[in-house]
């Protein structure tokens, strides 16, 4: 007899992160939309942030939108405010704002490329950090989980400063795991390879050698030689926000096809 099975639904699934309160920045971009449905899904209740004027990718019951300037502290601070005040203190903290920044070796960028740059992935990264965490420090528990990259991670020639600021990322991810674990709070980094979103393509677009040229070099030579998909990488977040995790601070998840490996 051949035994047939089903892939569950996430509705037949143990909701992993029920009754929890997740800040996602960056809610509305392609890897930040799929992390907080994601999230929502399983029971969290989700504050997306994002730059006003940047549309949400759908509705969700489980998740609410606010405008948030990641680089602005007063930004900050107001949409950390509202979302204490309608919703409480959160348990998790999703920084995936990010962008990529303008193609060109070092010295073809301008200071105003490097200030932006780095005032969206870095300082903005740092910004919610500082004011999320008090509340998780005086709950005694907290999961904060940084987008970095595999770039944060190798060097490369397309776009340096956007490897300088993900590798940035990864090493405040662990100092900060160093600092706040023993009040309970937990810091990773996440680490994507090569993914199907639109800073993807847009990367790709910039490449001097092509798009084509440009994927079949990235991802061509991986022992899963395709891009990732968000939600491969929401499923990697939903891990380090839940509780399975919780012995779990410090680490680098690299989910990239094994790019990082060969």
């Amino acid at each position: 007899m051949v035994r047939t099975t089903t892939q569950p639904t996430t509705k037949s699934m143990a909701r992993r992160v029920a009754g929890k309160i997740a800040v996602v920045t960056g809610g509305r971009g392609d890897l930040g939309s799929a992390t907080a449905g994601l999230l929502a899904d399983h029971g969290a209740t989700v504050a997306s942030l994002d730059r006003a004027g940047t549309g949400a990718a759908g509705t969700h019951p489980g998740i609410t939108e606010y405008d948030v300037d990641v680089t602005d502290e007063a930004s900050v601070v107001e949409a950390i405010r509202k979302v204490v005040a309608e919703h409480g203190t959160p348990d998790v903290l999703v920084n995936a704002a990010g962008i990529i920044g303008p193609a060109g070796a070092s010295h073809t960028a301008t200071v105003d490329d490097f200030n932006l740059i780095f005032d969206v992935n870095v300082k903005g990264v740092w910004l919610m950090t500082k004011h999320v965490v008090p509340g998780m420090i005086r709950q005694r528990s907290g999961s904060i989980i940084n987008f970095s990259s595999i770039h944060g991670l190798t060097g490369g020639r397309n776009v340096p400063l956007y490897h300088a600021t993900k590798g940035a990322v990864r090493l405040l991810s662990k100092s900060d795991a160093a600092t706040y674990g023993v009040h309970g709070v937990r810091v990773n980094s996440i680490h994507p390879g090569s993914m199907n979103t639109r800073m993807s393509r847009r990367s790709a677009e910039q490449s001097d050698i092509g798009a084509e040229a440009y994927y079949k070099q990235l991802v061509g030579g991986n022992p899963l030689p395709r891009q990732g998909e968000p939600d491969e990488i929401a499923y990697g977040v939903l891990y380090l926000a839940s509780d399975e995790s919780r012995f779990t601070t410090g680490s680098e998840l690299v989910i990239d096809g094994g790019y990082t490996a060969v």
